[in-house]
């Protein structure tokens, strides 16, 4: 029997930082490439100093720029968790090689967790193993379909953040909601709260702007089009909080066609049947929320960039089926 040969011992290694990393915190850059590292392996190591940038002690915090030398002391690593996701790609909408912007489908959550096994992010960086960087700018529930930025460098991402948070960038929905929304009703200033329900599941509602664990949420309601069940709305949010389109129209009495969570069983049901009174003939079955306008500036260049995804097929479709609405007659 011919002898195992002993697995050699761990090595010090030096990690040479690349331009899409530049401006990352140390912890976050080491977990990304220390792959099967636990967190507290990597604090540990930090905080004992045996990890130095060009040659000096460094902290958790400290930012590591292109072209640093960080150094790992010998590690004896788990082989890393091979992803099962199947690479796919997705509708582009646009694309250079600061940052990308697809059409997201209805039905595909943008990042594996919470039940999911893969989602967006991890499709696309198995389509392109060659990607050296690929972070989501912002999220879109999983029923939503339309417009997703990624970024392709670190840079790109903190630009790109930035502008999202200053509201500086320009997200506007189509909804269809049930019943006549009043045209009077143009901005919904209404602070949001965020729980787990009793079986775990992440939820929100309304709450009045003094409450403790509120936040103000605003959003700008424009109407596209009247049918006799339905209003078609375009929704401009100010404020990015969890499912507040979704929220925000429900609390005004106009939940969204298809919404799961927040809006109306039965009719949901009956359109996926392909039997609801609204939309005879007409099988409809995903929530009819589209992300269908993006404005932001370019992280490069500062060129105003502004994208336009058109309704999928089946909102389309369902749009012909509904019943107009009944002509207004002048005394």
């Amino acid at each position: 029997m011919a002898p195992v040969e002993a697995a050699a011992p761990p090595q010090v290694r030096h990690l040479l930082v690349d331009e899409g990393s530049t401006g990352q915190r140390l912890d976050n850059f080491l977990l990304r490439e220390l792959k099967g590292a636990p967190k507290t392996l990597v604090y540990r190591i930090i905080r004992s100093g045996e990890v130095r940038i060009n040659k000096g002690r460094a902290s958790a915090d400290s930012r590591v720029e292109a072209g640093d030398d960080v150094r790992v002391p010998p590690l004896r690593l788990s082989e890393p968790t091979v992803s099962t996701a199947p690479p796919r790609e997705f509708p582009i909408r646009f694309e250079d090689e600061h940052l990308l912007v697809i059409d997201k489908p209805a039905g595909v959550a943008v990042h594996g967790g919470s039940g999911v096994s893969h989602g967006v992010i991890e499709q696309l960086r198995r389509a392109r193993p060659q990607a050296k960087f690929l972070e989501l700018v912002h999220r879109l529930d999983r029923e939503t379909s339309g417009l997703l930025l990624i970024a392709k460098k670190r840079s790109a991402l903190t630009a790109l953040q930035d502008q999202f948070r200053q509201r500086e960038t320009g997200k506007t929905y189509a909804a269809l909601v049930i019943g006549a929304w009043p045209a009077a009703c143009k901005v919904v200033d209404v602070a949001l709260h965020k729980y787990l329900d009793a079986a775990g599941e992440r939820r929100v509602r309304a709450v009045e702007a003094d409450h403790p664990d509120g936040r103000r949420s605003v959003s700008l309601v424009r109407i596209a089009q009247t049918y006799a069940d339905c209003t078609l709305l375009d929704v401009t949010i100010k404020t990015g909080r969890t499912h507040q389109i979704r929220v925000h129209l429900l609390n005004e009495g106009h939940a969204i066609v298809g919404d799961d969570k927040y809006g109306d069983f039965a009719l949901n049901k009956a359109l996926a049947r392909g039997d609801a009174p609204a939309a005879p003939g007409c099988r409809f079955e995903r929530m009819f929320l589209h992300a269908r306008r993006l404005a932001f500036d370019h992280p490069a260049t500062g060129e105003r960039i502004e994208l336009e995804a058109p309704l999928p097929p089946e909102c389309t479709a369902l749009l012909s089926h509904l019943r107009p609405a009944a002509a207004k007659t002048t005394p």
